[in-house]
């Protein structure tokens, strides 16, 4: 190579090196204009109002708040948008993800006809997912009357994985630590809660794997707690508009990059066909969403709202304080992880036993703990990542001295679709069988060591479509629900922050009881063990072999996680 060549490579090495290092450098804006703004204050005589004012007295209702149980994906999907629709004050969303697709695009458009409508919208999303495609969301903070703030963001650009992975330099304990609560409310009146994100692997619309999945769609005074927790994130220092993160100029260059990948990846799509490239300013199979995406999700209609079978009953609102991640992760810094407890709509008694389970605990996780020391029959639950810590296994153990009943649905290491968590699962997996409690494992298709590492959206998951457990869901003694973001394990007891919705309800905890029960007879692998062996009996009527290795799991995928498992601590899995 000529020497003034080489020296060309030198410089331009050094040049990217340099670039590289300030890019890792980047800090976060220290003057920030961030007006304080709450949720509605009297949501009377607002259509949402009135209609839910119509609904109680025709049912003659004993108790203010009323709930619907949201199982399946188009009652999911379709609360959502009716509750866009219905909506003339105020619509307040908090999630930890938006993805950039089919589903949420028909959500995008609903919210940007709300604003132009006059209704205000706020949004406030964590910042892991906001890179690459699902950028694109970001572009609603430049809509008029649509507010967007990032919660625990990182600075630096959000073109790339890779610029995430440098602006990460630096800051991993803080980039563990997560934003997980859902929130979608509407003149805070009626509002969804639960473990559903907003994407097409939410709403059975994914093309490789779809989540199972529970919601609740909230309506009464129980909702104005709901909103209260939604404006201490909101005004928190730890929540930055995006325009203090992202110009608009940025974002018109992520919004090209975009549309450049699904050009290239639409190309390769139809060399493979052996088709012709579709004219530039044509449509572009393979590009984005699909059409056949695009429909299902278009086809998906808004909820009746005045023929919803609402239960009314009296409830309770557990919520981790934004404080329990810190404002800052350097040295010095402090957590204030104190429980928020909603004022109860319960009779006294039930209020009063849940008013010690709230001076007791720190956070939801451990709220659920003091929960569980309560429980005198029977547990029901459904925790998708299962990674039970020390207090966790000690709050069973007392449950099974007392004779309860514990009965847990989680994922299989194939329905897993992060399998590394599996291993903090498995690890502990002989212990609690041998303690008594029941272990459940959903079904799904075969996974492969493609996606060891797993992705919390679906878009990752590699193989053909399968099911995947989403849920967080637990069912004590028949006679109080509970359904939020929260899973039973280390990392949502002392890293994210969680909401949970406590419903003391007989008739939702049968319905709730039931469609758990059933998914671990017809869909799930029963564990147990058999002289020491671990043992999965096959779903009922399935027609599958019982096993004694992890059914539908690659050997390659079980070799890697036996080899790096032992690497993995609970509290990061």
């Amino acid at each position: 190579m000529p020497s003034s060549s080489f020296h060309a490579l030198v410089r331009r090495s050094i040049a990217l090196l340099a670039l590289l290092v300030l890019g890792a450098c980047a800090q976060l804006p220290k003057e920030v204009d961030r007006p304080v703004s709450t949720a509605l204050t009297s949501p009377d005589g607002t259509a949402l109002a009135t209609l839910l004012r119509e609904r109680r007295n025709a049912d003659k209702a004993r108790f203010d708040s009323g709930f619907l149980l949201l199982g399946g994906p188009q009652a999911a999907y379709g609360s959502r948008l009716a509750l866009i629709e219905n909506a003339q004050k105020t619509l307040d969303l908090q999630y930890y993800a938006i993805h950039a697709d089919a589903s949420t695009g028909r959500l995008v458009r609903g919210l940007r006809a709300a604003a132009e409508r006059g209704v205000r919208v706020r949004i406030l999303l964590d910042d892991f997912h906001t890179i690459g495609r699902d950028a694109l969301v970001l572009g609603l903070a430049f809509i008029p009357n649509i507010e967007m703030r990032l919660f625990n963001p990182l600075a630096g650009s959000r073109g790339t994985g890779f610029n995430r992975m440098l602006n990460a330099i630096g800051e991993v304990s803080r980039i563990q630590q997560r934003m997980h609560n859902k929130l979608f409310l509407a003149d805070n009146v009626m509002g969804v809660t639960g473990g559903r994100n907003l994407g097409d692997a939410y709403f059975g619309n994914a093309t490789t794997g779809n989540f199972v999945d529970v919601d609740v769609l909230a309506a009464g005074p129980i909702v104005q707690d709901l909103s209260r927790s939604f404006d201490s994130y909101w005004n928190n220092e730890r929540a930055y508009p995006v325009q203090s993160l992202v110009s608009r100029e940025e974002f018109q260059r992520i919004r090209d990059r975009a549309r450049r990948i699904d050009q290239e990846l639409s190309d390769e799509a139809a060399e493979a066909r052996n088709q012709p490239k579709p004219p530039d300013g044509e449509p572009r199979p393979g590009a984005g969403p699909t059409a056949e995406q695009r429909a299902r999700a278009w086809d998906e209609k808004p909820l009746d709202l005045r023929s919803a079978a609402f239960v009314w009953a009296p409830a309770l609102m557990l919520a981790d304080a934004p404080g329990k991640i810190p404002a800052d992760s350097g040295p010095g810094a402090t957590r204030n992880p104190d429980l928020v407890v909603s004022r109860p709509d319960m009779p006294s008694r039930n209020a009063a036993a849940l008013a010690d389970l709230a001076s007791s605990a720190d956070t939801v996780v451990e709220g659920l703990l003091q929960l569980i020391g309560q429980a005198r029959t029977d547990l029901l639950i459904i925790s998708p990542y299962f990674v039970p810590g020390p207090d966790m296994q000690q709050a069973f153990a007392a449950a099974r001295a007392r004779g309860v009943r514990i009965r847990v649905l989680t994922n299989s290491l194939a329905s897993n679709d992060a399998p590394i968590a599996h291993v903090g699962y498995a690890r502990h997996r002989k212990a609690l069988l041998a303690a008594g409690v029941e272990l459940y494992e959903l079904r799904s298709e075969q996974a492969s060591f493609g996606n060891v590492f797993g992705s919390s959206g679906g878009s990752g998951v590699s193989g053909e479509s399968r099911a995947m457990l989403h849920s967080k869901v637990l069912v004590m003694d028949g006679r109080l629900l509970v359904v939020g973001s929260m899973n039973l394990d280390l990392r949502s007891q002392l890293q994210n922050t969680e909401i949970a919705l406590l419903i003391r309800s007989g008739e939702l905890s049968r319905m709730a009881a039931e469609q758990i029960e059933r998914g671990m007879r017809e869909r799930a692998w029963h564990v147990e063990l058999a002289q020491g062996t671990l043992v999965w009996h096959a779903p009922e009527g399935s027609g599958l072999q019982d096993t004694d290795t992890e059914p539908d799991a690659s050997a390659t995928l079980r070799f890697l996680l036996r080899l790096f498992g032992p690497l993995a601590p609970d509290q990061l899995l």
